[in-house]
């Protein structure tokens, strides 16, 4: 079973409820049962979990009960009655899945390579996923950059998780961390130096959990926030001169 709906099953044992797909996905990512560097990882949960049941039906571990909300299927068939057939077409439909999910991210980090190649760095996507997305050398000097990109939500709002272990490593050259905000009109850039993080993280503007950093990003009145109204972010928006 693959780790999105391994945290679903836990989330879902413990809540003794059915819950929406977007609840058990905030749920799993806060205790540390699902760590993803999906840019929409309740989007990956919830196609996890549609497509364990339309699969496996009454051997599902999960049931619908309701428009994108799920629980605990009690009733669940032997997984003997499933054909060999069933299980080879769900690890393809998995497969499918995983591939999906990561289109968004592998997109953003070419968009912002191609931005830091028009902007004359000498810019590449690591080959290797060690926490870093992008290095780049200008002048001389080397930056690190990791790039997380997302759509705008149905709140009009931006969220990110930036997994612990990023802020723990210590990178070569100065530290950038770019948030990509995508809407059907247009595209911008949220671009934050490591000790503006740092700095955010100890106002807790972005919330700390078990395994992760939550960046919450929202435009309200052609202005830009981070976390509340009190960390307004204009100066870094599309602002790629501070990548110096």
């Amino acid at each position: 079973m693959n780790k999105f709906k391994q945290a679903a099953l836990q989330v879902l044992k413990e809540s003794k409820n059915p819950l929406h797909y977007k609840e058990i996905t905030r749920i799993a990512i806060e205790k540390g049962y699902l760590e993803t560097d999906g840019a929409t990882p309740d989007a990956t949960m919830n196609a996890q979990l549609i497509v364990d049941i339309n699969k496996l039906g009454k051997a599902s571990d999960f049931i619908k009960t309701d428009k994108a909300t799920y629980f605990l299927n009690s009733d669940r068939a032997a997984i003997k009655k499933v054909s060999k057939k069933d299980f080879e077409n769900l690890n393809e439909e998995d497969e499918k899945v995983k591939i999906n999910s990561s289109y968004v991210g592998k997109a953003g980090e070419h968009l912002v390579c191609s931005e830091l190649l028009f902007r004359e760095y000498n810019a590449s996507i690591m080959s290797v996923d060690v926490g870093m997305d992008i290095t780049a050398t200008k002048d001389n000097k080397l930056f690190s950059i990791q790039v997380k990109t997302a759509n705008l939500n149905s709140y009009n709002n931006y969220i990110f998780d930036v997994r612990k272990v990023s802020f723990e490593r210590g990178y070569s050259g100065n530290v950038f961390y770019i948030f990509i905000l995508r809407d059907n009109s247009k595209t911008d850039f949220l671009i934050l130096p490591f000790s503006e993080m740092e700095k955010k993280v100890y106002e807790r503007a972005i919330k700390e959990f078990n395994k992760i950093f939550r960046v919450h990003i929202s435009m309200r009145d052609h202005k830009i926030f981070l976390g509340n109204r009190n960390h307004e972010m204009k100066y870094y928006l599309n602002n790629w001169a501070i990548i110096k």
